[in-house]
């Protein structure tokens, strides 16, 4: 009876000193990097993998058959660390990328010289491990990485729409689903930093635009090229209503080709139908936010917008 209760003391103390390996862990994860960084802190599971190296089960991690496009980020510190673009399916379990961002991921060789270890170069958070000669990619690279030690930050579209005063078109994709953000501005000139006042001069050459953010996930480009040729006049040459001047002209500014070629096509498309398109497409430039006062106008001085109505014409 003795030697079971002194057996039974000590698998309670190796218990104890398992649960405060880990609460170590956990604690020099959210201590690590105070002055430097910001880290997240994190679960003794994640601790496990992240501080004390250890590995997941195979196809069991959230990111294995992931397939959306964005960035894998360390789970630790948010640096960016892998694009989808190089995730690939190597069919071992975990995670599997042939390229990282340039100096995100620190290589080191395991002590016993079998494996190279990858770890996140901003906080060492540890990722997996990187193999080469495999063959499986053109650049035969594969950096094994537990789900655990990433998190992912969805891909976001850009788009930059001009299409009479800023306020009604910023108005008009607010809300819209799949529209994360929208921002007055100027773009299309040739000043930098200008102000309302230079711009509304016309010596510039700027354009009173919109900056949208949008989720490609719930909208696409194309579906808000559509709304913008719809909520202003397109066939107005340098004005939009009642304001005239060549800031207010209607102008898309493509960031690719890709919108070039869309807004190309819709532009045919209404010409097609007879409306004679004055809308300027342009590569962009730099955007410049608008000042304070200028954003979410309609929202903060309530009202709707007397130039920018919803015109169905596609």
């Amino acid at each position: 009876m003795r030697d079971e209760h002194i057996l039974a003391e000590g698998a309670l103390v190796l218990a104890s000193v398992a649960v405060a390996a880990v609460a170590a862990l956990y604690v020099g994860v959210a201590d690590a990097g105070k002055g430097k960084m910001r880290t997240k802190p994190l679960t003794p599971e994640e601790a496990r993998v992240i501080v004390g190296k250890g590995t997941e089960r195979p196809f069991s991690g959230a990111f294995v058959d992931h397939r959306a496009d964005g960035t894998y980020t360390c789970k630790r510190c948010g640096a960016q660390l892998y694009l989808s673009a190089d995730k690939f399916d190597a069919g071992c379990g975990w995670p599997s990328f042939d390229d990282a961002l340039d100096g995100a991921v620190a290589e080191t060789r395991d002590a016993d010289g079998a494996r190279t270890e990858i770890t996140c170069a901003r906080c060492g958070a540890h990722l997996g491990h990187v193999f080469r000669g495999e063959g499986l990619t053109p650049k035969d690279t594969r950096h094994c990485v537990n789900s655990i030690s990433l998190e992912f930050a969805p891909a976001r579209g850009r788009a930059l729409f001009a299409g009479g005063c800023f306020w009604g078109v910023e108005a008009a994709f607010e809300g819209r689903p799949g529209v994360l953000d929208v921002r007055s501005g100027y773009t299309g000139g040739s000043a930098a930093s200008p102000s309302y006042e230079q711009v509304c001069g016309g010596a510039t050459g700027h354009a009173e635009a919109v900056e949208v953010v949008f989720d490609p996930a719930r909208t696409t480009y194309e579906e808000l090229a559509r709304l913008f040729f719809e909520i202003h006049d397109p066939t107005q040459v340098d004005g939009q209503g009642p304001d005239l001047g060549t800031q207010y002209r209607s102008a898309i500014f493509y960031l690719d080709a890709e919108q070039r070629r869309i807004a190309e096509r819709l532009v045919a498309a209404l010409e097609a139908k007879g409306y004679d398109v004055a809308t300027e497409i342009a590569p962009a430039g730099p955007f410049y936010a608008a000042e304070a006062y200028h954003q979410d106008w309609y929202r903060n001085h309530g009202g709707g917008s007397v130039c920018h109505r919803r015109v169905e014409r596609f």
